[in-house]
């Protein structure tokens, strides 16, 4: 099977501005899956009860960083049966263990393996220092499965896979401030100085974009996260004016109907959707003649031809990524290149909302 290349994308290294510049490459998300199925399938590998315990705690360790983003001390210094809470994770402060220094929000699935897990009278048995175990040990673990996957072993280490699931938050739309704020980095950093957002509403931007992740139950590829600032109300229809963590305005048009059915008001935190098709790009950067309300300067950095269709994969900032979708005789037509500057666009009508809080 041909294995994809690791992905680069804006920096997230260990300080704590997540703006800065880093083409070190990370693993993908079928990469960082093929990983866990590593681990899975080295458990399985021994028959030792035993040794394949000691393996399953490892496999823990690895998912709490791969899904929550921690580093590794913080995961090694917790106490599993104190700090998993349901689909909450409580990340200790290294320098104040009393204090829960951040909650990160887990999948339906990750909670119910290792609700399992702890309800395994030998496995409980087994932890009985807990989840502290050697650093070192834990790297070289990591590294003998990326290795056996096929990948260079640093790809593999902790650092990296905590670098790979905030690149893969981002390109999932996640706001940027939320994603640094999972990672624990202290000094979030809003694009736009007059946008505020609350830490309860930055929690709340991760929990949902955590349940949507875990559910799917869209097949939308484009999100976006923010506050209604502005309502319009006509005697059918309303516009809706939506705020971005990045400063983005995005605007929709319902019917009054929707809006009362949603419960619609200026503060509301809300999700907006566009489908991928309705997405259109347009070259170069010269003033845009064009009726769409939303509209965004960005770069080509993907594109993914098909016999049928082709995907385009437009950077507008530095954590936002749109995907647009053409179909492969009209994308020749445009002849796009990656690293190309496009203006992307979409119909107020084609954007949807959705009142999850």
């Amino acid at each position: 099977m041909e294995k994809s290349s690791p992905q680069t994308h804006a920096g997230f290294d260990q300080g704590n501005n997540g703006s800065a510049q880093n083409a070190d490459p990370c693993l993908d998300t079928m990469q960082l899956a093929q990983l866990e199925a590593s681990f899975r399938q080295w458990i399985d590998e021994t028959p030792r009860r035993d040794v394949r315990l000691a393996r399953r705690r490892i496999l823990i360790v690895f998912l709490l960083i791969r899904y929550t983003g921690a580093k590794l001390n913080e995961v090694l210094a917790m106490d599993p049966f104190a700090d998993i809470d349901g689909q909450a994770v409580c990340i200790r402060d290294l320098d104040a263990p009393d204090r829960c220094q951040r909650t990160i929000a887990i999948g339906e699935h990750l909670s119910e393996e290792i609700r399992q897990a702890l309800a395994d009278p030998d496995f409980r048995d087994s932890l009985g220092n807990l989840f502290s175990v050697d650093p070192a040990f834990v790297r070289r673990k990591f590294y003998q499965r990326a290795e056996a996957c096929g990948f260079a072993k640093r790809l593999g280490g902790p650092e990296m896979i905590r670098r790979a699931r905030a690149v893969e938050l981002v390109r999932g739309n996640m706001p940027l401030p939320a994603v640094q704020k999972l990672l624990g980095q202290s000094t979030p950093s809003l694009t736009v100085a007059h946008v505020s957002f609350s830490d309860e509403e930055l929690q709340r931007a991760t929990q949902l974009f955590m349940d949507r992740e875990a559910t799917r139950k869209t097949s939308a590829r484009n999100t976006f996260f923010g506050k209604i600032v502005e309502i319009q109300n006509g005697d059918i229809q309303a516009r809706i004016t939506l705020l971005t963590l990045g400063g983005h305005r995005i605007s929709s048009i319902i019917t009054n109907e929707s809006l009362e059915r949603l419960g619609l008001r200026p503060g509301r935190l809300v999700t907006a959707e566009v489908k991928a098709p309705w997405i259109t790009l347009h070259q170069g950067t010269a003033p845009l003649a064009c009726s769409a309300d939303n509209r965004f300067q960005g770069e080509i950095v993907r594109i993914n031809a098909g016999k049928v269709s082709t995907e385009f994969v437009a950077r507008i900032d530095d954590s936002t990524e749109l995907c647009a979708l053409a179909s492969t005789s009209g994308a020749a037509a445009l002849a796009l290149q990656a690293g190309e500057a496009v203006w992307v666009t979409f119909n107020c009508f084609a954007v949807v909302l959705h009142a999850d809080d």
